[in-house]
């Protein structure tokens, strides 16, 4: 749901509510009562990430080897190899 912010020309009373896009814009101040108020944009919604995301598990993190199993497939089956062992 967007945040809008609200602005009134009257009294120059500021605010912000959350609504739908949907929804009539607001009309009636709260402060003075009078039919003035101007609806923005507003900044939106905050994003929050949790739990595991890319940069935790993917960015940055260096690559290594496999350590299971003893073949020399990367995957660790050691029967799909193409390549003779040295």
């Amino acid at each position: 749901m967007p945040t809008y912010d609200y602005f009134c020309t009257a009294c120059k009373h500021e605010l912000e509510t959350m609504q739908k896009i949907t929804e009539a814009p607001l009309r009636t101040c709260p402060s003075c009562h009078s039919d003035t108020l101007s609806r923005r944009p507003g900044g939106g919604i905050g994003l929050a990430f949790s739990g595991d995301g890319f940069y935790a598990t993917m960015y940055g993190k260096s690559k290594e080897a496999p350590s299971s199993g003893s073949g020399c497939c990367p995957c660790g089956k050691g029967t799909a190899c193409t390549s003779p062992k040295e």
